[in-house]
């Protein structure tokens, strides 16, 4: 079964809808992007929020201090790393640590192994040049078959929408995708119906729990 992350979330509305549609995690950017939203803001729309949905922040190359600041203030369980960190800076936050990596070419793929032991999974999004995701284009998903030889578990991300993502979960067969500009009308702004789509073909995969 592949789990569902909604990323890019500004507004309860958008976390309310995806929690209904069965949605496991649900991401909050701190960094800089269209769709960051402040402690104060997030911490509000969480606190709306049910238990047992995993809530992730996601940071580029902030300081360690000032990232578990805001996990404490806001309740994060997980922490998605998309800048430069370390595999020290890594282990530092584990386990609480997903490190993203962008991906271009099968050269891309060598430094993942280095992380080993320092995140709990991998998070494989599309390189574009002076862009740390968010870009809304896909990869050669047989580069994310590949990175699945490191034993760990691969999240899919980039460019991933209701029209793509049922092959998308068919060929790589992750432990989980990360949604973001593919079910958006506008940054930060969801389309209920591109959401309910997108799970609605997942559940058509046989590859999740559909609840309607």
């Amino acid at each position: 079964m592949v789990r569902v992350k909604v990323c890019g979330i500004t507004n309860p509305e958008d976390a309310g809808l995806a929690v209904k549609l069965g949605v496991h995690a649900l991401g909050f950017i701190f960094a800089s992007s269209p769709r960051q939203i402040s402690p104060e803001r997030a911490k509000e729309i969480i606190s709306g929020l049910p238990p047992f949905v995993q809530i992730v922040g996601v940071f580029v190359n902030e300081d360690t201090f000032r990232i578990k600041e805001i996990a404490r203030y806001c309740g994060l369980h997980l922490l998605q790393l998309h800048g430069d960190e370390s595999p020290e800076l890594c282990r530092k936050l584990f386990p609480k640590t997903i490190k993203a990596f962008r991906l271009k070419d099968e050269e891309s793929l060598e430094k993942i192994g280095s992380y080993q032991g320092s995140t709990r999974a991998i998070l494989l999004d599309t390189y574009v040049k002076g862009k740390k995701g968010g870009t809304g284009r896909s990869f050669d998903w047989g580069l994310a078959i590949k990175a699945g030889e490191f034993n760990m578990p691969v999240i899919l991300s980039g460019g991933l929408n209701p029209e793509n993502i049922s092959e998308a979960v068919s060929m790589v067969r992750p432990f989980a995708v990360d949604i973001n500009s593919g079910i958006e009308e506008s940054p930060g702004k969801k389309d209920p119906d591109l959401m309910k789509e997108l799970m609605k073909k997942i559940w058509e995969s046989g590859r999740i729990l559909y609840l309607p």
